[in-house]
């Protein structure tokens, strides 16, 4: 699985960064980001590829596992 640490950065950057990764084709990824913008924009970007999206929440971080 591939973690990707987007905390600090503002939309569209978390999606740019989720969406280079997908480019290896994996079939997990974690990213963690701190806003629930960014976490609404990587869900909705990871669900549109047609990956299933979990998310947990702790300490306002959120952590976006996506599996396909």
């Amino acid at each position: 699985m591939k973690t990707l640490d987007a905390r600090g950065l503002s939309c569209p950057e978390p999606v740019i960064m989720i969406r280079n990764a997908m480019a290896s084709k994996d079939a997990a990824y974690q990213i963690i980001v701190d806003n629930a913008v960014s976490r609404e924009n990587v869900t909705r970007f990871a669900e549109h590829q047609g990956y299933k999206v979990d998310v947990t929440e702790a300490d306002g971080e959120f952590t976006l596992n996506i599996t396909k």
